[in-house]
């Protein structure tokens, strides 16, 4: 089997979210954050044949990347990897010791949906690191009805701060705060729905890549 360049993409997005994976047999990748706020599951173009637990996923790309055009053969303990007269042999590690979802959540129903580009999220993401802004919040006053993101430190209201208009739908009033370090989302356009139950799912626009991230305890929501 040889990795599409999307899923290596995958893999390597997947390690800024959990060094560990279990990849289950098929074709769905599933990961999750060692804290349990961040979940993410993709669809890929390989079927893998059988459950393999990888304990340091960036030490299995750093193998990977050592080969020019990569094969991998997967054997019952550890998976081949060859091209031309190179080999490796990469143990798996035991399921038990890696953290992995069982399954997808299940995603409560939503007040609020806007969508935003990749351009828009790496500008924002790029000014709250400019700003060292730690916090993000998606916020609609009533009276004027009209959202922004917005890059700040919500400990301190004298911070430098950052904000981005953007077009959600209904009614009402919320301020919705995440964590910048929690927005490990990979480069697409995505369409964002928000659960007063403090959860979003960032739904990819043109791959099936999505992602369950929790919102912070201080996030509000009035009709």
């Amino acid at each position: 089997m040889k990795l599409s360049e999307h899923t290596t993409s995958i893999l390597k997005n997947y390690a800024t979210i959990n060094q560990n994976l279990v990849i289950k047999k098929g074709s769905e990748l599933l990961t999750m954050s060692s804290m349990k706020n961040i979940v993410a599951r993709a669809e890929v173009e390989e079927t893998f044949p059988k459950e393999i637990a990888i304990y340091d996923l960036n030490e299995f790309l750093t193998c990977l990347s050592l080969f020019k055009n990569p094969n991998l053969e997967f054997n019952d303990t550890f998976v081949t990897i060859t091209d031309d007269r190179q080999k490796m042999n990469y143990f798996y590690s035991d399921p038990s010791v890696c953290q992995s979802p069982s399954k997808t959540i299940t995603m409560p129903s939503n007040e609020v949906n806007f969508e935003i580009s990749t351009s828009s999220l790496n500008d924002i993401k790029r000014a709250a690191s400019a700003i060292n802004a730690p916090d993000m919040v998606l916020e609609r006053n009533r009276d004027t009805k009209t959202a922004s993101l917005v890059a700040r430190d919500k400990k301190n209201d004298s911070a430098n701060n950052y904000s981005l208009d953007v077009e959600t739908n209904g009614d009402g009033e919320f301020k919705f705060f995440f964590k910048v370090e929690n927005l490990k989302v990979m480069d697409g356009d995505y369409s964002v729905d928000i659960s007063s139950k403090n959860i979003t799912h960032f739904n990819n626009k043109s791959k099936s890549l999505e992602y369950w991230i929790a919102l912070e305890p201080e996030s509000n929501y009035t009709v």
